[in-house]
C-alpha cells in the first residue's frame, strides 16, 4: 500500500470512530493536530508517515472517556494498523506515541524518546492553547458540568497522575494546572516560536477575564 493511500485510509477510520465525540476531542481536534504536525516536522529530520499516523491516532480513544483506561487507544490503533497490514516496527512506533503523548498533570515520565513523538506532542500541546485551548477548555468544563471559576478553590499545579486524572476544579483552574505550563514543555523550536504567541493571548484573556469578574471592565 502506498504510503498516500494509507494516510487517506487512517483519516476515514478516525472521522468514522470520532463521528459522535466530545467538541474539544473530535475529529477536527484531530486535525488541527495533524496540521500542525506537518507543519514542525518540515523542520525536523524525521519520518513523516510515522508523524502523521500519530497524530491522527494519538487520540484514537481517549482515556478521559474510557473510564481512564490508557490501554484503548493504542488498542485500537494497533488493531487498525495491523489490518492494513503496515509494518511492525511503524505499528510499535504509532503505539510507542499514542501511550507517552499526554500530559498527565506533568508529572508523568515519558518511556519512550523519538523526534516523532516531540512533533505530535507539540502539535498536540498547541491544540491545548491560545484561542483554540481557551474553547476546548471551556467547552470540556460545560460537558463535565463544571464551574467556570470560583475564587476560593485554588488551582494545584504540582498534581500526581492519579490526581491529575481526577480532578474536577473550576474550569479557569485548568490554565495553571496545565495551559500556562505548556509553553516551557515544547519539544521543537517551530513549537516553541508558536506557543509563544499563543501564551500571550491566554494571558491577555485571563487578564480581561478578571477585570470583567471583578466588575472593573
Amino acid at each position: 500500500m502506498t504510503n498516500p493511500d494509507l494516510i487517506s485510509k487512517t483519516i476515514l477510520f478516525v472521522k468514522e470512530k470520532l463521528e459522535n465525540a466530545e467538541g474539544g476531542h473530535d475529529w477536527f481536534h484531530i486535525e488541527r493536530v495533524f496540521k500542525n504536525s506537518v507543519l514542525i516536522s518540515k523542520n525536523e529530520v524525521c519520518d513523516t508517515t510515522v508523524v502523521k499516523l500519530g497524530a491522527l491516532l494519538h487520540d484514537i480513544a481517549d482515556s478521559k472517556f474510557h473510564d481512564g483506561d490508557e490501554t484503548v487507544g493504542p488498542r485500537i490503533a494497533r488493531t487498525f494498523l495491523e489490518s492494513e497490514n503496515v509494518d511492525e516496527e511503524i505499528i510499535t512506533h504509532v503505539v510507542n506515541i499514542i501511550d507517552n503523548i499526554s500530559y498527565k498533570g506533568g508529572n508523568f515520565e515519558k518511556k519512550f524518546s523519538s523526534i516523532e513523538l516531540d512533533v505530535v506532542q507539540d502539535a498536540d500541546r498547541l491544540d491545548a492553547i491560545g484561542a483554540i485551548g481557551i474553547a476546548r477548555t471551556f467547552n470540556y468544563g460545560g460537558f463535565k458540568n463544571r464551574a467556570l471559576y470560583d475564587p476560593k478553590i485554588a488551582p494545584n499545579s504540582s498534581m500526581t497522575k492519579e490526581e491529575y486524572k481526577k480532578n474536577d476544579s473550576p474550569t479557569l483552574n485548568h490554565f495553571y494546572e496545565k495551559l500556562l505550563l505548556l509553553k516551557d514543555k515544547m519539544n521543537t523550536e517551530t513549537g516553541k516560536q508558536i506557543a509563544q504567541e499563543r501564551h500571550r493571548y491566554m494571558e491577555g484573556f485571563l487578564a480581561q477575564f478578571y477585570a470583567e469578574w471583578e466588575g472593573e471592565k
